[in-house]
């Protein structure tokens, strides 16, 4: 029967493993030998950070952040738009329901830390109000 050599990562560590081909018709297969460490692979690179640089609030601003990770569907509010407690900023979308983000205060929306169809964790700041 034929050995074939094959390679095997199992959590990032990169074993060379001996397989045996088994036949239909047959005995009951062998026990194949312990398999042997190979040099580990090289760990992946660093994933880049985001194209847009995310804006802390300044002095007489704040953040309103997301309540729970989801997905960013529609920007409501306009960057300098003046908005009212309760006035919607954008729809959030998580586990498949649509969820309005409010302002928590009467001010201006400064700057938006989020774009349409970018997904979100939770805690993330989203809007930034002054």
């Amino acid at each position: 029967m034929a050995m074939k050599k094959f390679n095997v990562t199992v959590n990032g560590t990169t074993y060379e493993v001996e397989v045996e081909e088994v036949k239909a018709a047959g005995g009951a297969p062998k026990a194949a030998p312990a398999p042997k460490a190979a040099a580990p692979a090289p760990a992946p690179a660093p994933k880049a950070a985001a194209p847009a640089a995310k804006v802390a609030a300044g002095a007489g601003e704040h953040s309103i952040d997301a309540p729970m990770p989801g997905k960013v569907v529609k920007l409501v509010a306009a960057e300098g738009a003046t908005v009212k407690a309760g006035d919607v900023l954008l729809i959030l979308e998580a586990m498949k329901m649509q969820n309005e983000i409010t302002a928590d205060a009467d001010g201006t929306v400064k700057k938006f830390n989020v774009a349409a169809g970018q997904s979100v964790k939770a805690h993330e700041s989203l809007v930034i109000l002054g």
